[in-house]
């Protein structure tokens, strides 16, 4: 209530109506406010990439040029490798060392922020490493960029295709033929799935690779990989849609070298066990699992359940037999042709105690017989004596 002789009532009346639009006009204050704060965000994230160090750059410098044979073998040798995103930020890989032959195949596994996408980034040279990180003896720190990331393929779990053709995907640059393009496709066996198409290597891939299936664009990724130069293969959860066999029998034919894999670990020839940063344990998969609860792969792989862990360690010791296998099978032809080279004389056996079979059945058969069950730690041992 407003008393008669203090306020005039037309002032009153005025106040009220000049109110409500001084409402309107905050409202709308508000709203530009927070739209500069917006845009002020972006501006700090463009300052921000000004501000990043410049990549090394594309291609090598003339007296860094690896040769045309590089890399033979695509060894990989880590010594004291360590990662940090920021100088003022934890390490994201602490003093890394390790020896990956050519041709070997190594499973890498740990928990979230483990360090696995970063070892990955240190290979790219997505960020720069600290230590000495080297392929084939050549240190990837004096390679451009081009040079490095030519050998190197990484297959995501989720790949994506580009919107445009089959052979746009697979060989962007055009610079290979259409019957190396078919090559590749019957090697990782697509050819049946782009050959009932009517337009063959022109049919088109829509956005993402929607029109294909998650196992199909991997298989899209690992024939890209397979026409070019790589010599190592990074692979992201490799069998998650794709069947195991299918996978394995794929990889077969390509000259890949070391592959960093994430998923088909049991299988692999050794196992990384990464923690923080840092290699906790490396091994074949039954050396690892023959370390008991203090194993940390030993833990990861209990926590499956009891079927699963029985499985899985079958699957190792089986897997350990065939290589035993297969080694002793190549060392007495390697032997028997020199002692051929030396003396005409028939050849002997030179390993008689390794009995080399290519079935599983006989494997375990043999085995068996020496009372080695597989649900038996006893046969653990066995499997590292042989």
């Amino acid at each position: 209530m407003l008393a008669s002789d203090t306020m005039d009532a037309g002032f009153v009346g005025l106040s009220v109506v000049y109110s409500t639009s001084l409402m309107g006009i905050s409202q709308f204050l508000i709203r530009q406010s927070v739209e500069l704060e917006n845009q002020m965000i972006s501006v700090e994230r463009v300052l921000q990439y000004t501000r990043l160090p410049i990549e090394a750059d594309l291609e090598s410098k003339p007296d860094h040029k690896p040769p045309d044979t590089w890399p033979s073998s695509a060894s990989l040798q880590a010594r004291r490798v360590s990662l940090q995103y920021s100088t003022s930020g934890p390490f994201a890989l602490k003093d890394l060392h390790f020896d990956i032959r050519g041709g070997e195949k190594i499973g890498i596994v740990g928990r979230t922020g483990a360090g696995k996408s970063s070892l990955i980034t240190t290979l790219f040279r997505l960020a720069e490493p600290e230590g000495e990180l080297t392929i084939d003896g050549v240190s990837i720190h004096s390679l451009g960029l081009h040079d490095l990331r030519e050998v190197i393929s990484i297959i995501p779990q989720d790949p994506v295709l580009f919107t445009g053709s089959v052979r746009r995907n697979l060989d962007p640059f055009d610079q290979h033929s259409d019957s190396d393009l078919w090559r590749v496709l019957d090697e990782v066996q697509l050819k049946e799935a782009i050959t009932s198409n009517p337009e063959s290597l022109y049919m088109e891939v829509t956005e993402g690779g929607s029109n294909f299936s998650a196992g199909q664009r991997q298989l899209m990724c690992l024939a890209r990989a397979v026409l070019g130069n790589t010599r190592i293969l990074m692979i992201d959860e490799a069998t998650a849609n794709v069947d195991p066999i299918r996978y394995e029998a794929n990889l077969k034919p390509a000259r890949f070298s070391p592959s960093l894999i994430d998923h088909t670990i049991i299988d692999s020839d050794r196992i990384m066990v990464l923690d923080a940063g840092k290699i906790v344990e490396i091994g074949t998969p039954v050396d690892l699992l023959s370390l008991g609860e203090e194993g940390v792969f030993y833990s990861m792989v209990e926590q499956l359940g009891k079927t699963e862990f029985e499985r899985l360690s079958e699957l190792a010791m089986m897997s350990k037999l065939k290589r035993c296998s297969t080694e002793s099978t190549s060392l007495n032809n390697s032997l028997n042709e020199q002692s051929t080279a030396i003396s005409p004389k028939p050849t002997e056996t030179y390993l008689p105690e390794m009995t080399c079979t290519n079935d599983e059945n006989d494997l375990k058969s043999s085995y068996s017989q020496k009372g080695f069950g597989f649900e038996n730690k006893a046969f653990i041992s066995e499997v590292n004596r042989q």
